[in-house]
């Protein structure tokens, strides 16, 4: 090699060494499946030169990350990245942190390849201000085939059927449904119900749009009584317990079935399971012909550092792509946002999900999911979910005093 083209090459060295970014991302995926899902993102952007910063916060729901965030975004330390979704996206973009990513999302033809129900929550006021990971499916049964074999009882498909084949279990020596007690789970529990109890158009008008004569109604009173009837089928270690220990719990034979969405699935593939053979995944009672969604995404944080920005925006062109998405999804037990990636290498249980989540948007009977950040602002989710919590965990409170704890925690802004 002359020695021109030597100089050169070491300069071109030297240049990209320069301009390799930094990305500092905000997430709480620390259990099993999502962990290897975290990996395959940070390895993306390594090939691209960018360094990776994790900045993890533990805790399912993301709570603890959010108050973690709020103190960084304050003192002017924002992360490149931090996972936030829903409604919650538009309240910080409201406060002027939030970066234009119209430039990247143009570029790689965003609105072209994200359903619309999708690419409306990624924006603020027109603008793309954050890129969707994945969709997860939040009204799920899992259940081990084992047990419900040795208990002699079917997987429900509806509410009654739900209480028969719990007693069912109960008898056979085992805890039917594992839960933990955190107030998102008992949430994820309720929003369930009310979909499954209530049907679709109640669910809009009850946790989507908030309405008051709805939250107050005798379908509401049936909803509460139901859900409140799940609980005499938990076991009496359920409080504090985390999610992925929950479905550990179905995993290895001690439940029977768990509620929960379909990030559940990563942890019964982290630990060797063949979906349909060791374990069951099946709409929750009464909520076949709907979809709950749960869309995570990654706000990007306006930066000051060039360098940064430039491994901010391949942080973002790298979400989309359509590896990552089948990667991701892949660990995650999720589907791929974007529109047409293969779904080849997926289980059943995601093609299912990724077939419901096409014909449910046709249907008007894909729904966003109250209980993970997807359908009402912050504060009155806040709310609702303790009021929810506390009659799950309060035995004297009545289905009526709940409705009424309900409906003015829905008026919370």
């Amino acid at each position: 090699m002359p020695l021109s083209a030597v100089v050169l090459a070491c300069a071109s060295v030297v240049a990209s060494a320069a301009q390799a970014g930094e990305v500092e991302v905000l997430h709480w995926w620390t259990s099993g499946g999502e962990a290897k899902a975290v990996s395959s993102l940070k390895a993306t952007l390594q090939a691209k030169g960018d360094t990776w910063k994790d900045f993890a916060v533990a805790g399912g729901g993301g709570d603890s990350a959010m108050t973690v965030l709020k103190s960084r975004v304050v003192s002017g330390n924002a992360p490149a990245a931090a996972q936030i979704k829903g409604p919650s996206l538009q309240e910080w973009a409201a406060e002027g942190v939030l970066a234009n990513m119209d430039d990247v999302a143009k570029a790689e033809n965003w609105d072209t390849v994200l359903p619309k129900v999708v690419s409306d929550v990624m924006k603020y006021q027109g603008h793309y201000i954050a890129a969707p990971v994945n969709v997860h499916r939040v009204n799920w049964l899992w259940s081990n085939p084992e047990v419900f074999k040795k208990a002699g009882v079917k997987v429900p498909t509806t509410w009654d059927e739900f209480f028969v084949a719990a007693e069912g279990l109960k008898k056979a020596g085992v805890i039917p449904v594992a839960h933990g007690g955190q107030n998102w789970q008992d949430f994820t529990t309720f929003e369930a119900v009310a979909l499954g109890v209530g049907g679709v158009d109640f669910y809009k008008k009850a946790l989507v749009q908030l309405d008051p004569k709805t939250l107050s109604s005798p379908t509401m009173e049936k909803v509460l009584t139901t859900f409140k009837k799940v609980k005499d089928y938990t076991d009496k270690n359920a409080p504090g317990r985390d999610w992925n220990l929950a479905t550990a719990m179905v995993i290895k034979g001690e439940a029977g079935m768990q509620i929960m969405g379909d990030w559940a699935k990563g942890e019964f593939l982290a630990a060797g399971k063949v979906p349909g053979k060791d374990f069951s995944c099946s709409a929750a009672p009464g909520t076949a012909k709907s979809y709950t969604f749960n869309i995570d995404s990654f706000a990007m944080f306006k930066l000051k550092n060039e360098a940064n920005i430039k491994a901010q925006k391949d942080l973002a062109v790298a979400i989309m792509s359509p590896e990552f998405q089948e990667t991701f999804s892949l660990n995650k037990g999720s589907i791929p946002v974007r529109l047409g990636v293969k779904m080849d290498k997926f289980d059943e249980c995601a093609k299912t999900s990724s077939a419901d989540f096409v014909s449910t948007a046709k249907t008007g009977a894909l729904v966003p999911s109250i209980a993970h950040g997807m359908a009402v602002p912050s504060a009155a989710e806040g709310a609702i979910k303790d009021a929810v919590s506390q009659f799950w965990n309060t035995d004297k409170m009545t289905a009526k005093e709940a409705m009424d704890k309900i409906a003015s925690a829905a008026k919370t802004k």
